[in-house]
C-alpha cells in the first residue's frame, strides 16, 4: 500500500511532481565559484527538429537570434556544489521532509495522506530490471540526495568531478545566483549544443551513437534490464569523460539532464514560429497537456538512461520537462553568464 501512495504522487518519467516548492537556503554571501567557462558566440539559427525524429513539441522550427554569452564547460560537479552548501548552509529539496499540505494541492481531491514514515526526505533512484512501465523504473528511496545518489549507505566520496544530481530547479537556480550566474534559456542551451553545426541532430554531427566508439554517456544494450557498459559507465560519468563539442562544451549529450530557466509549454514553438525571436526567455507560464495542473520547467540534453529504443533525449532539439521541485538521480545542471 505504501507504493500505491508513492506512485500516486511520484509518477511519470522525467516529469515528476515531488515535494514542496522549497526556496530555503538563502545565500550567506555572494561568492562566485571559479571554474572554466566558454564564450559562446552569438548567431541566428533554426530552433527545433528538422527531421521526423522529433517529438510533437519540437515543431515547427523557428528562427532564433542569440547574443554572445558564457557557459560552464561542464555540468556543475559535486565539488562545486559542496562549496556552495558549505558557504550558505543550503538544504536541497531532496533533503527536506515533504509538506503534505502543499503536496496534496497537486493530487486528485480526497487523496489519502501517506503514512508519516513515507513522508521523509527522499528522492527517486533508477532501478534496472525487466520493467515495462516507466514508473517501475524508479524507486522512491529514503535518504537519496546529492550526497547519497543511491540512497542511505551510498556516497559521493571520491566523486568530486561527477555531476551533482538529485537537484531540483530551485536548487540549481539558488546555486546559479550564488555563483553570480544564471540558468541558460532553452534557446541558449540548444544553440550551444549545436556548436555552429547546421541542421545536425547531435552535438557531434550526424552520425548516430555507436557502441563501438562511444561519444556520450548513454545506455548501451537492452533497456532497462541490460547495460553493456560499452562506454565504461553504468550510471553517471565524471565530467570530461568524452570529447567536447566544437565550442569546447562537455556532456551536452547524455550523462545527466540539465535544467533551463524556461517554463515548459508544449505548444510554445507554434506560438512564436512567425517571428524572429531575439534572445527568447520562453513562455510566461507553463502548460503540459499531460499534466495541466502541474507547472513544469524545461530540461535538456538527455542522460545516462537514454536509449534509442524509447528515448533519444540526447538530440540537440530534444525537449523534456519536469516540475521545478523534482530531483532525480539523472538530473543536474550547468550555468551561463552574460558577456
Amino acid at each position: 500500500m505504501l507504493l500505491k501512495y508513492l506512485y500516486i504522487t511520484f509518477f511519470l518519467f522525467f516529469s515528476l511532481s515531488l515535494l514542496e516548492k522549497f526556496t530555503a537556503g538563502t545565500p550567506a554571501a555572494e561568492q562566485p565559484v571559479a571554474e572554466k567557462m566558454v564564450l559562446i558566440p552569438g548567431g541566428t539559427y533554426l530552433m527545433g527538429s528538422s527531421n521526423d525524429e522529433g517529438r510533437s513539441d519540437e515543431y515547427p522550427t523557428h528562427k532564433v537570434k542569440i547574443k554572445d554569452f558564457w557557459m560552464d564547460e561542464t555540468e556543475v560537479t559535486n565539488a562545486q556544489f559542496k562549496k556552495f552548501v558549505e558557504a550558505t548552509g543550503y538544504v536541497t529539496t531532496a533533503e527536506q521532509k515533504p509538506d503534505w499540505d502543499e503536496l496534496k494541492k497537486q493530487l486528485p481531491p480526497n487523496t489519502p495522506k501517506p503514512p508519516e514514515n513515507v513522508l521523509v526526505p527522499s528522492s527517486l533512484v533508477f532501478q534496472p530490471g525487466h520493467h515495462q512501465s516507466p514508473h517501475e523504473w524508479w524507486k522512491w528511496t529514503k535518504g537519496a540526495s546529492w550526497k547519497h545518489p543511491q540512497g542511505e549507505g551510498s556516497s559521493i566520496e571520491g566523486k568530486d568531478n561527477y555531476p551533482v544530481v538529485h537537484i531540483s530547479w530551485y536548487d540549481a537556480n539558488a546555486y546559479a545566483k550564488w555563483a553570480g550566474k544564471r540558468l541558460p534559456t532553452e534557446a541558449e542551451w540548444e544553440w550551444a549544443a549545436r556548436a555552429g553545426l547546421i541542421d545536425k541532430p547531435y552535438t557531434w554531427g550526424s552520425e548516430p551513437a555507436d557502441e563501438a566508439h562511444p561519444v556520450a554517456n548513454i545506455w548501451q544494450g537492452h533497456f532497462p534490464d541490460s547495460n553493456s557498459h560499452a562506454d565504461h559507465f553504468e550510471r553517471a560519468a565524471p565530467v570530461k569523460s568524452f570529447h567536447p563539442n566544437r565550442y569546447g562544451l562537455y556532456d551536452m549529450a547524455g550523462n545527466v539532464w540539465e535544467w533551463c530557466s524556461d517554463w515548459y509549454d508544449a505548444g510554445y514553438y507554434k506560438k512564436v514560429s512567425e517571428n524572429i525571436n531575439v534572445d527568447p526567455k520562453g513562455p510566461d507560464e507553463s502548460y503540459d497537456p499531460e499534466e495541466p495542473t502541474i507547472p513544469k520547467k524545461v530540461i535538456r540534453g538527455g542522460s545516462f538512461l537514454c536509449h534509442d529504443s524509447y528515448c533519444t533525449g540526447y538530440r540537440v532539439s530534444a525537449r523534456m520537462k519536469a516540475s521545478p521541485d523534482t530531483g532525480l538521480e539523472h538530473t543536474g545542471f550547468r550555468c551561463v553568464k552574460d558577456k
